[in-house]
């Protein structure tokens, strides 16, 4: 769906007016909303933008960057869907328009759409400024997909599977450093771009436009940094998984070890009275048996006592 917003030079706002009279006007707004072939063609066709510009609109998932070509600045941002899945806008500024091109539907510009037309005074908005709104918009989504993320996270190392260790603590924390991987390929490039635009003469050539860019940096370094103490945070409980289970097996190892040195001297006296030689003198006694369980008794009450003393039970 295509659809245009205009001002024309009375200072009147139209809806989508034909697109033949849109160089009369003040500044006007192209949206292309899930286009069709037909109306994707436009790009070329009637507005003659650049062709790699168009290629790249046409190609997802092109890295969030911005190009310059001649009285037109073309960015291409990102947009993050509650399923974490990430969705390329393309961004065509010039001074006298703005036109954006998504494949999918977006309810950030639907909002910057809808809030435009109920907008009062018309000659304080400008192309650059509804793109400012269009990116901000878009940053400002991503703060709820982030925390819903880091929640995610804090229930987990709150839950009492942590001291536990259990096998489901750790799929659910690498589920969740999954996702934080997913926020920061997108985030971070994010970040990137809009760094360039502030730093940028070319594209800003007013204080005032660049500290609104400097605002939307400044969110996506609070959302970088979020995300970067959560992956740590996901790496400290893997680390105290592991070091947990390693401390359980240390623990199991010592007991079978323990067991293991007490029945020693048993199996080495069971061995020898277990052996079928004629001539053994201890064989012929009448209480040899009972002599022999005793001997064992005392070897392993001694041996365990001995063991406790060390401390070897100690579990700290």
């Amino acid at each position: 769906m295509l659809r245009t917003i205009a001002l024309n030079q009375n200072n009147k706002l139209l809806l989508n007016p034909p697109l033949q009279t849109l160089k009369d006007m003040k500044w006007y707004w192209c949206d292309f909303n899930t286009p069709t072939d037909e109306e994707a063609e436009l790009l070329l066709t009637h507005f003659h933008f650049h062709p790699l510009a168009v290629e790249d609109c046409m190609v997802e998932l092109q890295r969030p960057k911005l190009d310059y070509y001649e009285n037109l600045h073309f960015l291409i941002i990102h947009a993050i869907d509650d399923r974490l899945e990430t969705h390329e806008i393309d961004l065509f500024i010039a001074e006298q328009f703005i036109v954006t091109f998504h494949l999918q539907p977006h309810k950030e510009i639907e909002d910057i759409w809808n809030n435009l037309q109920s907008f009062n005074d018309f000659q304080k908005i400008s192309p650059l400024e509804i793109g400012y709104k269009v990116i901000d918009k878009i940053v400002d989504s991503f703060f709820p997909i982030v925390e819903r993320v880091e929640d995610q996270l804090l229930a987990i190392e709150n839950s009492d599977e942590v001291q536990q260790g259990t096998d489901t603590l750790i799929t659910q924390t690498y589920k969740v450093r999954k996702d934080l991987l997913k926020l920061r390929q997108t985030i971070i490039p994010m970040r990137d771009l809009i760094y360039r635009i502030v730093e940028s003469k070319r594209f800003l050539n007013q204080e005032q436009q660049r500290a609104y860019f400097h605002d939307i940096y400044d969110h996506l370094l609070k959302l970088s940094e979020m995300i970067e103490s959560n992956r740590q945070l996901t790496a400290d409980i893997r680390d105290n998984y592991i070091s947990l289970n390693s401390y359980r097996m240390n623990n199991i190892m010592k007991t079978l070890t323990v067991i293991t040195t007490i029945f020693m001297p048993l199996t080495f006296l069971a061995g020898i009275y277990g052996m079928n030689f004629v001539y053994m003198p201890e064989l012929k006694a009448r209480n040899g048996y009972f002599i022999i369980l005793a001997v064992m008794l005392i070897i392993s009450l001694l041996m365990y006592y001995w063991f406790k003393k060390k401390g070897w039970f100690d579990s700290d």
